[in-house]
């Protein structure tokens, strides 16, 4: 059994909190989509908490998250349930989209490493990955739940994200330039357009 509980948000207010409760996770999320950086991160798996905090400090995006998971099995469902909560509460706290920019584009480099990610906030969630992963392990972290984490953002948010790790031999290096593109980009997309202030960014009237 799953449960969702959404905080209503203003409209002029960028904020929301979800909680998510499953028989595999417990999870709460709290973001504020016009904030500074600041985060408050605890799921169990050292890695991804830093990779949520890069998500925060170059998206200046403030974000809570506490997760309990069946982390004696593996991290699947705890990275797979955040990115799902993440979505939930981004699909919340944007709102209509009246006035925001609705695409955002980022390359990040790191060392020998460089990423590319394209968001479009569209309302059709769609997914494609290429990070062609040096190793299946950074620390805890199972390489593989990349994909899980932006897969469950991307059905939750409403968007259609492309990432692309373009070179890389870290994996470490690779994972956080795909983060932090992904954060940058983020930050593009949601941000407000005074050209369109109250305008919905489609020509069908609706995201």
């Amino acid at each position: 059994m799953t449960s969702s509980a959404l905080v209503p948000s203003a409209s002029t207010d960028r904020t929301a909190e979800v909680s998510r409760n499953t028989a595999e996770t417990r999870i709460t999320v709290r973001l504020n989509l016009d904030g500074t950086g600041q985060s408050s991160l605890h799921t169990g798996i050292g890695f991804f908490d830093h990779m949520l905090e890069q998500i925060a400090r170059h998206g200046l995006i403030d974000l809570e998250v506490h997760a309990e998971g069946d982390l004696h099995i593996d991290g699947h469902h705890t990275v797979e349930d955040v990115g799902i909560t993440i979505g939930q509460a981004f699909a919340r706290a944007v709102g209509d989209k009246k006035g925001i920019r609705r695409y955002g584009h980022a390359y990040v480099p790191l060392d020998e490493a460089l990423s590319r990610v394209v968001i479009d906030l569209s309302g059709r969630p769609g997914l494609v990955l290429n990070i062609p992963f040096t190793s299946g392990m950074i620390g805890a972290f199972d390489t593989q739940l990349t994909h899980e984490f932006f897969q469950g953002f991307v059905n939750h948010a409403g968007a259609t994200l492309h990432v692309d790790n373009l070179r890389g031999v870290n994996a470490h290096h690779q994972c956080e330039t795909a983060f932090k593109a992904f954060a940058r980009a983020l930050r593009a997309a949601v941000e407000r357009d005074p050209r369109s202030a109250g305008t919905i960014p489609s020509t069908k009237g609706s995201l």
